[in-house]
């Protein structure tokens, strides 16, 4: 306790970092603020039932989470900034096939800002195809007619399509101006936040379930906290674990007349064992829709019961097995379009490094491939457990299904996920400063003013 106390002073004496961290707080209260906004036309009294169907778990109610409730309160934030991480993803993905996209990723900074430049414009396309499907589809999630006070004419779907676009694009800004001027980064943080907006009434909820009714009472819930503490800490290590491969470089000769040998030394390239992040888990889910869809196109037959019965509940048995497959199968996707290691082993050849053992060129590429295999297939198996978790809680110790969402799954993995890259950014200063001071002072930071 007394460590992190004086690690909070030290955070409060470094200028530059207190105003990063003030700034960030400020716009995710501006962001927070603004998924409590109705959209204008819609009366707010009349969404009970809209906020019923996305409490709890299933896509809308996973959707809700990673939008902080603007889903379900039809606000201007409805969208959340979800295009823009599948504007992201499209791009990403079409950089393995389009050459021009492939010349930018190789630019450096001039090419990373026009594909940030194309990543909004899609952000763009894909809010005004999703916007008015969220709005015709109020309707279907129960909202009734009269909530629309000026009914759905043109006025109200454009001047309504034209907000939930702005109010994307107005997120994903505030998400930049975290990155750039805050903390951490802003477009994951803001995720974060939505996420971490609906613990507080799970977890109440949780907890009136198993006192009120007699249900385990407080040491059923206190042995959840402590095996919801042993899971985060499983998923840090998921998101930490790294593979180390020794690579030597070749000594040289430096010193003009007189020269002198410079012996090479040896480095590490640490390869992920989850090296494609929650990216297996988001697409997996995203292709979950498709068994019940194609049980109800095949109607009334046994197949199409069967399949609209088992794979309309995400904590089901079949659901759970397609569900781990397809993220073991995208894992191992993912990780081989954004682990290149014929470009590693390329660029360890042209800096002078070799793998110990391994020559260069062809045979580091495989080398270090094998290597990606061995280590992705239990990074894949273990999140496909974590994604997986939810449900075996829920089935086992009767959880309610709105609280075991943060025992697994792609909530828990981006909470853990920011929260340690948060926390490395703010180490990296207090590192930064204090190596400062001993190079100036001689002193400690404790010792050195600083302001």
């Amino acid at each position: 306790m007394k460590n992190f106390l004086e690690t909070l002073i030290n955070i409060y004496n470094i200028k530059e970092l207190r105003e990063r961290i003030g700034t960030t707080l400020i716009i995710l209260l501006i962001y927070r603020f603004g998924a409590q906004i109705v959209l204008p036309g819609i009366d707010s009294v009349q969404l009970a039932e809209l906020s019923s169907r996305t409490e709890g778990a299933g896509l809308l109610g996973i959707l809700n989470a990673f939008t902080g409730g603007a889903f379900a309160n039809a606000s201007v934030f409805a969208l959340g900034i979800m295009p823009y991480i599948s504007a992201s993803i499209v791009v990403q993905l079409m950089g393995i096939a389009i050459p021009y996209l492939q010349k930018l990723q190789k630019e450096g900074e001039s090419g990373r800002k026009q594909l940030n430049q194309i990543t909004r414009w899609l952000t763009i396309l894909i809010c005004i195809v999703q916007a008015p499907a969220y709005l015709y589809g109020l309707s279907a999630l129960g909202v009734p007619d009269s909530a629309f006070i000026l009914g759905r004419g043109p006025l109200f779907m454009v001047s309504a399509i034209i907000i939930l676009v702005t109010g994307t694009i107005f997120a994903m800004w505030l998400g930049e101006k975290i990155t750039d001027k805050g903390i951490g980064n802003g477009i994951s943080l803001l995720i974060m936040v939505g996420i971490i907006a609906n613990l507080p009434l799970s977890f109440t909820q949780e907890l009136v379930s198993r006192v009120s009714e007699n249900n385990g009472g407080l040491m059923l819930v206190l042995i959840e906290l402590v095996l919801w503490i042993v899971i985060i800490i499983l998923s840090i290590l998921l998101v930490m674990a790294v593979r180390q491969i020794p690579v030597q470089y070749a000594r040289r000769t430096a010193g003009g007349a007189n020269q002198q040998t410079v012996f090479g030394s040896r480095q590490y390239i640490p390869l992920k064992l989850n090296a494609s992040g929650v990216m297996p888990i988001i697409f997996a889910q995203a292709i979950m829709f498709a068994p019940t869809y194609i049980g109800s196109l095949l109607g009334d037959s046994d197949v199409g019961q069967w399949m609209q019965t088992n794979f309309s509940d995400i904590f089901g048995l079949w659901y759970n097995i397609l569900f781990a497959t397809l993220i073991i199968v995208f894992t191992f996707f993912y990780t081989a379009i954004t682990v290149p290691t014929n470009k590693m082993s390329d660029d360890l050849k042209r800096s002078g490094g070799f793998v110990p053992g391994i020559r260069p060129g062809s045979e580091t590429s495989e080398f270090l491939d094998n290597v990606m295999s061995h280590i992705t297939f239990p990074g894949s198996l273990f999140l496909a457990a974590i994604a997986v978790f939810p449900a075996v809680v829920v089935k086992l110790m009767g959880m309610q299904q709105g609280w075991a969402l943060f025992y697994g799954g792609t909530s828990l993995l981006i909470m853990v996920g920011v929260a340690i890259d948060t926390v490395q950014q703010v180490n990296s200063y207090l590192l930064n400063r204090h190596y400062d001071g001993l190079m100036k002072t001689g002193s400690t930071r404790r010792n050195t003013p600083i302001s």
